[in-house]
């Protein structure tokens, strides 16, 4: 099992918020009413990670492992929005998401194959290390910059956990494994090539409620991630190649075999496709 080693990995580097935040460095004058918005939006998306946990839990029923994995991912994503808003507690109360606000991003996902939804969520975490980072740069105010630092660091230690389980999952599953890792991987390493950035946060999750069937589509603006990106913290093509180097360097590590380009998982997806099409025909799995 990974979670007992996961845990301690991740207890002993967790931080406080009381204690690892600068909360008496607030500098008044360098939050901006602009900023300041968007610390509020990223408190109801990272609130998001209760309705992604349950589809977790629900679509793993037969995974205990990974299922109690969950019980640390949940608490420090959900302690991501607590420190947003807390901040925004002391310093803009005005802007708090109300209990409203943070209940209308909890709705049921649709059920999904569990290893696709793995590998969606591990570029998810090496997409969200890089959106705050540049957060942390966009930011004046000192304790902000702060928080979506530790943020960060947070969601990289998240995908490390998550490829472990890949990796685990390659051992069980093989081909299997290997085919919905590669064929996601593609589409979150094909990003620049689409209109809007592509995160867990904007991908349809629940036919019944379209056109409300993301995350983004109910939050109080649902036109603030593109903005975000583009005109605040100025998310360009040379950060998602940041990105996207990062997908394909860990798929390589995973799969044992080069990928430079997207054009060469794409290739080896075909390839996996094609062989996976000759095995006997597997039954959807659990990670």
């Amino acid at each position: 099992m990974l979670y007992p080693e996961l845990f301690k990995q991740l207890e002993s580097v967790r931080w406080d918020m009381d204690k690892d935040i600068p909360w008496d460095s607030f500098v008044p004058s360098q939050l901006t009413d602009e900023q300041a918005a968007t610390i509020k939006m990223n408190a109801i998306t990272e609130w998001a990670a209760l309705p992604a946990t349950e589809m977790f839990l629900r679509d793993n029923r037969g995974d205990s492992d990974f299922s109690a994995f969950m019980s640390i991912w949940f608490f420090e994503e959900q302690k991501h929005s607590l420190v947003l808003m807390e901040y925004l507690r002391r310093f803009r109360p005005d802007l708090v998401p109300t209990e409203e606000e943070l209940h209308a991003v909890r709705f049921e996902f649709d059920p999904a194959p569990a290893l696709e939804t793995l590998m969606l969520h591990f570029c998810g975490e090496i997409r969200l290390n890089h959106w705050y980072r540049r957060a942390s740069d966009w930011h004046t105010e000192p304790v902000i910059k702060a928080i979506y630092t530790k943020l960060s660091q947070d969601e990289a230690r998240h995908g490390g956990a998550y490829l472990k389980y890949m990796k685990r999952a390659i051992g069980k599953f093989g081909l299997e494994a290997k085919s919905a890792f590669a064929k996601v991987g593609v589409l979150m390493a094909s990003a620049r090539r689409t209109a809007q950035a592509l995160h867990p946060t904007n991908l349809h999750v629940n036919k019944s409620l379209f056109p409300l069937d993301t995350i983004q589509s109910r939050l109080p603006n649902p036109e603030w991630l593109e903005h975000w990106l583009d005109r605040q913290i100025h998310f360009d093509a040379a950060w998602e190649t940041k990105v996207v180097e990062r997908i394909l360097h860990n798929l390589s590590l995973l799969m044992e075999r080069s990928f430079t380009t997207v054009q060469e998982l794409n290739k080896y997806r075909k390839e996996l496709a094609r062989d996976l099409g000759a095995a006997p025909e597997a039954s959807p799995r659990a990670v």
